[in-house]
C-alpha cells in the first residue's frame, strides 16, 4: 500500500503575487484546477483535475493506519464522479501548482471561493523514512508563514474547505 509522507507549509499571498509567479513559471511547474469532495464515509474523497488539455477523475481512500497515512487512488469515469458528487459532505475548489524537485514533489494549493483565493498551502511529499522536510523552493520561501505541525488536522484540506475555519487560522497565525 502507498504510504504518504508529507509536510505542509502555510503560505501568505495577500496580493496574489505568488500565484502569478507560479503561473508564469509553467513549466517546470504544472497547473491544475481541482474540484474535490469528501464523501460520507471517512477517508473517501473524489477529485476532478483539469489541466494540460486533459481532465481526470480520481476516487481516493486516505486514512491513518498504525501511525502511517495510507492513500490509494484510482481513476473513475466522469459519470461516476458526477454521481458521487451528489453524496458529498465537504467540497472545495482550488488551483494547484506542482513541481518535482529531485526526490520530492511540491504542491501549492490556492483554495478558492468565487475565483478568489482565501487560503494558500504548500505540501511537500517526501520519500518514506524522511522526517525533516526540505527547504521550500526559492519561489515559495518568502511566502512561508508556518511549517504546520505534522498531523495537525487544522491544516487538512477537508477542514480548509470551510472558508470560516481558514480565516480563523489566518487570524491566529498572523
Amino acid at each position: 500500500m502507498p504510504v504518504e509522507n508529507e509536510r505542509k507549509f502555510v503560505l501568505r499571498d495577500p496580493d496574489g503575487a505568488l500565484e502569478r509567479a507560479l503561473a508564469a513559471a509553467v513549466p517546470p511547474w504544472t497547473r491544475h484546477a481541482i474540484r474535490q469532495a469528501y464523501l460520507d464515509t471517512p477517508g473517501l474523497r473524489i477529485r476532478r483535475f483539469e489541466g494540460g488539455n486533459a481532465v481526470q477523475h480520481i476516487f481516493s481512500f486516505k486514512r491513518l493506519i498504525e501511525g502511517e497515512m495510507v492513500e490509494v487512488e484510482t481513476a473513475i469515469a466522469a459519470a461516476d464522479f458526477e454521481r458521487l458528487w451528489r453524496l458529498r459532505r465537504e467540497s472545495l475548489e482550488k488551483v494547484r501548482y506542482h513541481l518535482c524537485d529531485g526526490r520530492c514533489g511540491w504542491d501549492v494549493d490556492f483554495f478558492k471561493m468565487q475565483d478568489r483565493t482565501y487560503f494558500a498551502l504548500a505540501e511537500v511529499e517526501m520519500p518514506a523514512g524522511w522526517h525533516v522536510p526540505p527547504a521550500p523552493p526559492p519561489l515559495l520561501a518568502p511566502h512561508v508563514v508556518l511549517l504546520a505541525p505534522a498531523g495537525d488536522e487544522r491544516f487538512a484540506s477537508r477542514r480548509l474547505a470551510d472558508p470560516l475555519h481558514a480565516a480563523q487560522l489566518v487570524r491566529e497565525l498572523l
